[in-house]
């Protein structure tokens, strides 16, 4: 079986501790069609909804340090609003729904990465339990 393109997962598969806002939710820019003076926001290709990006913490110890931080773009007719973080806490931790991730080659590094997307964004609706390592696994 080969699988082509983007494949569906869930939040757990992919923040199985929780992610945190790191980031304004911002308009991703179609390289294609802006100039320098105009910019032009992305369409999603299957929807034709406008793509909004945002960066999150991923909250696993386990993430090395190059991999602790991530782009996940929205496809949304509105720009999604952020959730306010908790109070005493300098992040606000959210869910994603309908994830997709898209393997591709990353020529720079040499190595595959991943492109994740979402269809909503909202606030966390419970706080992740600590994993142990052989649960993770």
């Amino acid at each position: 079986m080969a699988i082509n393109g983007k494949f569906y997962v869930a939040m757990d598969e992919v923040f199985p501790y929780g992610a945190y806002l790191i980031s304004e939710v911002e308009p991703v820019r179609d390289f294609d069609k802006s100039t320098r003076e105009r910019m032009v926001q992305q369409l999603d290709k299957q929807s034709g909804l406008p793509v909004w990006s945002v960066s999150v913490l991923d909250a696993d110890p386990a993430a090395r340090k190059n991999e602790k931080t991530m782009t996940v773009k929205i496809a949304a007719q509105h720009q999604p609003v952020p959730p306010a973080p908790a109070a005493g806490m300098p992040f606000a931790a959210v869910e994603f729904e309908f994830l997709t991730v898209t393997p591709y080659v990353d020529d720079k590094r040499g190595r595959v990465a991943y492109s994740v997307r979402a269809r909503e964004m909202r606030a966390a609706q419970e706080e992740k339990p600590a994993r142990s390592k052989s649960e993770a696994a």
